[in-house]
């Protein structure tokens, strides 16, 4: 028998993944990455994320997304029309022996269709659901059509992001989403870990926008007592200074942070300013901030007179913290990313060997696993029926309906 050491530690828990593009399907990924079955149920016509960004030709001409193949790991995948009777009957045999499902459809739709909290407890007591919609569950907003950029909007966190003569800026990738994810997969930990004290699952209600406004930090407060209202100010930090990216001579570019006063002063002694590094106002965060001007400009002209690796080299010796702006290139070929396995290799059946992000931490006894990446579409779902029960003629006849 497979220990839960060898699978990881949540080993033995059910999930059924029907949410789709990037925050539930999160959540189903960590889970499964620490051992628990997952199960990815996609309408026929396929979750949107598998055609989302860059992607690779593989077996019989199929195109592979990549960023699938990252958020669909370690996850059974099949489709399931549960707008049909068949579809929604399948469903709840599903649910019947699940622990937890994933979905992120708005307000109502899981209702409409006969699937609503009531439906699913009434076949299963036990199960978690996490519902995650942009806005939650309940309000105005509650059944407005949302992503994370929306999130990003509402929350303040584009406003604060860019220059201070430039536009509010939007991430590079789903930030809000990804907040949301980890968010939602504490949630599912904490409502099966009240599971296990009465028995009972009960509904997670997750936004998009609630998460990420809980890492904005003492922006509301500090407008509620001083009313303020922060404004963009690029890579400088409101909590601690020097703190900025600056360019070396070669046009490279490093990231410092000074978070104690103790680092701040190697810097500015390492660029011979001792003098700034003895001022009275030096030991307080918030002193240094008001005196950012002068503190940037002694930093920038230092490291704008020095390659990149003398700048490095310096600041190493100095104990204070630098680290060059990476791309992923430079990620890839990084000394301490090879040694975590930070970017490991999935063995996949679609494309071969595949980089990815290895599992997100570390557990010394029930280590998580990359156990396969992203599958094809309906891949599982003859096993998945089979499995429920269902003859290979009735299987035959569900998807010749169109069913699965």
């Amino acid at each position: 028998m497979t220990s839960t050491t060898e699978r990881g530690p949540l080993y033995g828990i059910r999930v059924l993944d029907f949410s789709t593009v990037y925050a539930g399907p999160i959540t189903a990924m960590l889970l499964g990455d620490y051992g628990a079955d997952v199960l990815k149920i996609e309408l026929p016509t396929g979750d949107p994320a598998r055609t989302h960004g860059w992607s690779v030709q593989g077996a019989h001409g199929i195109q592979h997304g990549l960023w699938w193949k990252v958020i669909a790991r370690n996850k059974e995948a099949m489709t399931l029309d549960v707008r049909t009777p068949e579809g929604r009957e399948i469903l709840l045999r599903l649910v019947a022996e699940a622990d937890v499902m994933t979905e992120n459809f708005r307000p109502g739709v899981l209702e409409g269709w006969g699937l609503g909290p009531d439906e699913l407890h009434a076949v299963n007591p036990r199960l978690v659901l996490l519902r995650t919609t942009g806005f939650g569950q309940d309000g105005p907003y509650a059944r407005r059509r949302a992503f994370g950029s929306l999130a990003e909007a509402m929350t303040g966190f584009a406003h604060l992001t860019g220059e201070p003569d430039g536009p509010p800026t939007l991430p590079p990738f789903g930030l809000a989403d990804g907040v949301a994810g980890v968010t939602g997969a504490f949630a599912v930990m904490t409502a099966l870990r009240a599971r296990d004290h009465d028995g009972r699952g009960q509904v997670v209600d997750l936004s998009l926008f609630e998460p990420l406004l809980g890492l904005m930090g003492p922006t509301p407060s500090a407008h509620d007592q001083l009313g303020v209202v922060p404004t963009r100010q690029g890579n400088r930090s409101r909590n601690s200074a020097p703190r900025n990216t600056y360019r070396t001579r070669d046009g490279s570019w490093v990231a410092v942070s000074c978070g104690a006063a103790s680092v701040a002063g190697r810097v500015l002694r390492l660029v011979g300013r001792p003098d700034l590094a003895e001022q009275p106002w030096f030991p307080s965060a918030r002193e240094r901030v008001a005196h950012v001007d002068e503190l940037d400009g002694a930093v920038q002209a230092w490291i704008a007179e020095r390659d990149l690796d003398d700048v490095v080299e310096a600041f190493e010796e100095a104990g204070a913290a630098l680290f060059p702006v990476y791309d992923v290139a430079q990620l890839f070929a990084d000394p301490q990313v090879q040694a975590r396995d930070a970017v490991t290799t999935v063995d996949d059946e679609d494309l071969g060997p595949l980089k990815m992000q290895n599992v997100w931490f570390r557990l010394s006894r029930t280590p998580g696993a990359i156990r396969f990446a992203g599958r094809r579409l309906s891949q599982d779902t003859d096993a998945v029926l089979l499995g429920l029960g269902y003859t290979l003629e009735q299987v035959a006849a569900l998807r010749q309906d169109g069913v699965v």
